[in-house]
């Protein structure tokens, strides 16, 4: 990626119904690219090809490369939670936590996934610049596995089992990208959500 934050030299089009349409725009094309091609040698220049437009247009829809990135990254993740999300709840049965997590699983090994697994990739590398992506991670994907707890377990309780089921994905995730052995990967899951089966069956 390229380095620095340029300083934006343009009026951003905050506030006009107009503004965030043309910058929803140019956002979801820039979305695309990355989703295509990863964040190497990501940079403004290399989204405004994306988008089709200048590096100018952007620096006036958005305050710098950085800016873009972080609000590409968290759309791109916003996405791929609603498709795991609507996976999880489809139908009128309430689902086990288990059968959700097992349901959630194929969408976030997805297409999609390359990408943010980089993107965390980055916070780690340099936590100081980039440290929203990695925060906004957490932030973003809790709130999905805690309202897949079930209703009558505690708040404490939702918080700790959505705290280690993301741990634990996070870390097959990494796994995944990382080995030949998908069966490998397979076995850990499935031990997770035996796992998820018997914090079910447990008295809170």
């Amino acid at each position: 990626m390229t380095s620095g934050t340029p300083r934006p030299a343009y009026r951003r089009s905050a506030g006009s119904a107009r503004g965030e349409a043309r910058r929803k725009d140019l956002l979801d094309r820039v979305i695309d690219d990355l989703a295509a091609n990863g964040l190497v040698d990501f940079s403004l220049r290399r989204a405004a090809r994306a988008a089709g437009t200048t590096h100018k247009v952007l620096l006036y829809h958005f305050e710098g490369v950085d800016d873009l990135l972080t609000k590409a990254i968290f759309a791109l993740r916003s996405r791929r939670i609603d498709k795991a999300l609507a996976a999880a709840t489809q139908g009128s049965d309430r689902r086990s936590l288990a059968d959700s997590v097992r349901l959630v699983w194929p969408i976030l090994v997805g297409d999609e996934a390359r990408v943010l697994d980089q993107a965390i990739g980055l916070a780690m590398y340099d936590p100081v610049r980039y440290a929203d992506l990695g925060r906004g991670a957490s932030q973003q994907y809790l709130p999905t596995l805690f309202s897949l707890c079930p209703p009558d377990w505690s708040n404490r309780r939702k918080q700790e089992v959505a705290e280690m089921i993301l741990a634990v994905l996070r870390g097959f995730l990494v796994d995944a990208r990382t080995r030949d052995e998908q069966d490998a990967t397979s076995a850990g899951f499935e031990a997770l959500v035996r796992a998820l089966e018997r914090e079910e069956a447990a008295v809170d």
